[in-house]
């Protein structure tokens, strides 16, 4: 039905299609995988508090639900992955852990207040949690305004579809699909593809192995484009406190 309508006349043009792209990156990129994933999630690196907001902000344009909701059940998930108080445990299958535990009141909801108290009594953190769905809706008239129904179709209905697999890719394929390269005691995997989508969280054995680390992509050829980013940060001087394993730490976990 999506494709329907995004491809009705008058709803498609190549200027809808790149600016479905820009918002992808803005939102999945920027927003989901530097902001709310390595930025806030894991505190990989730091930046100014307004650039963080910015990031965040990025990230509640995904329309995934609040960011204090996102935050605290990714750290659960880490905390308990593929055992059974990961609201999206694979061992239950690819389908589970893709969309369908959202369908669900997973036990890890009650749990989000006690992983999220640096962030939870933060006001803009607050705004944008009680407020994402009218951010969303604000956004679609302003594309409205500036471009009419085809940037509306595709730069929140198609982006937004696109951006909801690409994240839930994450917790599916990755923990399905790919190699290992370090011990996590998890079923986390190394998945290019996934990688090629999510601006380099496919690298997610790597991930599980070192949660902390604002590089996913451990080997020249995983290439992984958010870390390009927070490199790009850290020579303008924008982000600090850079957390990465050490040599060392990479040869103690590794598989073979």
């Amino acid at each position: 039905m999506l494709a329907c309508l995004a491809f009705l006349p008058g709803n498609f043009s190549w200027t809808a299609v790149g600016l479905a792209l820009v918002l992808h990156w803005v939102t999945g990129g920027l927003g989901i995988t530097l902001g709310w994933h390595r930025l806030v999630s894991h505190r990989s690196f730091q930046v100014p508090k307004l650039l963080e907001y910015f990031f965040v902000l990025c990230g509640t344009l995904s329309c995934q639900a609040g960011p204090i909701d996102w935050i605290g059940m990714h750290r659960i998930h880490h905390l308990h992955s593929d055992q059974d108080f990961d609201p999206h445990n694979s061992s239950k299958g690819f389908w589970w852990s893709h969309v369908v535990w959202m369908l669900y009141d997973v036990p890890a909801n009650a749990e989000v207040p006690k992983f999220t108290k640096d962030i939870d009594s933060d006001p803009f953190y607050l705004f944008c949690q009680k407020y994402f769905i009218h951010l969303q809706v604000a956004l679609g008239l302003l594309l409205y305004a500036i471009g009419g129904w085809s940037f509306v179709v595709w730069g929140i209905f198609v982006r937004i579809v696109a951006v909801f697999h690409c994240t839930w890719f994450v917790n599916s394929a990755t923990h399905k699909f790919g190699y290992r390269s370090y011990q996590s005691g998890d079923e986390s995997r190394n998945c290019w593809w996934v990688a090629l989508v999510t601006y380099g969280e496919g690298w997610h054995n790597n991930h599980h192995a070192f949660q902390y680390s604002a590089r996913h992509g451990m080997r020249w050829w995983e290439i992984d484009l958010t870390w390009m980013t927070i490199r790009l940060l850290e020579t303008l001087g924008l982000a600090k406190k850079v957390k990465l394993p050490s040599e060392e730490q990479l040869q103690s976990m590794s598989v073979g």
